[in-house]
């Protein structure tokens, strides 16, 4: 395993713990993630859509926690390929909200690492197929 797949590897796992808590946040405590955000909690329909995100966050996390292993591959691409494009999707969709004031600034921080996490797929995934075409 090259330092580009150990890499690959770590991440994986780390982001998929993160879709985990969130998940478990999104299902258990929806209001205090919320409340961060400036957004009020109603228990209706605000809690009928964190509900319908958890499951979603879950399913995240098991295909990174699955794809942990795998070699570079065009199934693995997809995982990594999915993945990004979903956490810079939040992140622009984050950015709309706030600048619209559908939410505060505590939507920040979720942003940022929503920007890290997809940059950082995007990083890895590119160094493993540079390290492969030196090969």
């Amino acid at each position: 395993m090259n330092t580009a797949s150990r890499a690959f590897r770590y991440l994986a796992i780390v982001s998929a713990l993160l879709f985990f808590a969130l998940a478990a946040i999104w299902l258990f405590a929806p209001a205090t993630l919320l409340a961060n955000w400036g957004v009020v909690f109603d228990g209706g329909t605000t809690g009928l859509v964190g509900r319908r995100a958890a499951p979603l966050y879950v399913g995240i996390g098991v295909a990174l926690l699955l794809a942990r292993n795998a070699p570079p591959s065009p199934g693995r691409t997809a995982v990594v390929a999915g993945f990004v494009t979903t956490c810079l999707l939040l992140a622009l969709l984050g950015l709309g909200e706030w600048a619209v004031g559908h939410v505060e600034s505590g939507i920040v921080p979720a942003v940022l690492v929503e920007v890290a996490l997809g940059l950082a797929f995007w990083f890895v995934v590119g160094a493993e197929g540079g390290a492969k075409a030196q090969c």
